[in-house]
């Protein structure tokens, strides 16, 4: 996977209108976040729910409004665009412009699955996914892949969340890493990454805190998002990719009834 980021004169790579090209990206919406700092955001969801410390280039939002305004002419809503174009379930991802390491090979071993099951797991059939790559990514470094697993199954069910941590997942989500080699930056580094997002107006002050819980809650939290960290540990092998995921609570997924899940991926040398 290329990481270069030399894309020689920046006026060479002509600025588009729809999903940006890599060359794009690099030449005229560069990384901001480096990769301590993406994990450390993804690991706050400990001590801070606000998981929309994860930006996008200012201009690069401004290309989005004016690209989602064009695709709610032509399909309805954005809802629709993904249900009827966007999204290839059980399918590669081939229609997007951002190349990709990442190959989801076909498990054999689920595909015959007819009925629906309950809620997302581990080896939830492909039929009911698409992995595709965020068409619209953060400030990643170019190193990283922004990936996002959409399912048409629930990832929060009634069944494997405990009461008394119902309200805790409902306000801060879900998150996780994978084939890292030490442990993820700890939430108490926030501080000193808040520099990164002075342009947007972020401070500690202004996002929601949540208190920690107690061993036994945080291992059941731990143990609601086994079943996504399962599928990613299946999906992006460990022995070649290292990643931070996390899914927004229900109260924030921005198509209601279909969830999905934020990857974020380095793969290993």
């Amino acid at each position: 996977m290329p990481t270069s980021t030399d894309v020689g004169d920046v006026s060479s790579v002509p600025l588009g209108t729809g999903p940006p090209t890599r060359e794009e990206l690099l030449a005229h919406y560069p990384a901001k976040f480096t990769w301590k700092q993406i994990k450390t955001f993804v690991n706050s969801g400990q001590l801070i729910s606000d998981l929309g410390l994860l930006k996008r280039d200012k201009n690069l939002q401004k290309r989005y409004m004016a690209w989602t305004a064009g695709m709610k002419q032509e399909y309805g809503s954005i809802v629709n665009y993904l249900l009827n174009h966007r999204l290839q379930w059980g399918k590669p991802d081939t229609l997007s412009v951002l190349p990709s390491a990442f190959r989801d090979e076909p498990d054999n071993r689920t595909r015959g699955a007819n009925v629906p099951p309950p809620y997302f797991t581990s080896d939830t059939p492909d039929k009911y996914v698409s992995v595709i790559q965020n068409d619209w990514p953060y400030l990643v470094p170019p190193e990283v892949e922004h990936s996002l697993v959409w399912t048409k199954v629930p990832i929060f069910h009634p069944e494997i969340i405990p009461p008394s941590i119902a309200p805790r997942i409902e306000q801060d989500g879900l998150w996780g890493f994978t084939g890292n080699t030490s442990p993820p930056p700890s939430p108490s580094n926030l501080s000193s990454c808040l520099p990164a997002l002075s342009e947007w107006g972020v401070t500690k002050e202004k996002m929601i805190i949540s208190q920690k819980g107690t061993e036994e809650e945080e291992a059941l939290v731990r143990q609601v998002g086994s079943h996504v960290q399962g599928y990613i540990e299946r999906k992006w092998k460990e022995t070649e990719w290292e990643t931070a995921w996390f899914v927004n609570p229900p109260r924030l997924q921005s198509v209601p009834g279909l969830a999905h899940i934020h990857v974020f991926a380095r793969r290993k040398i």
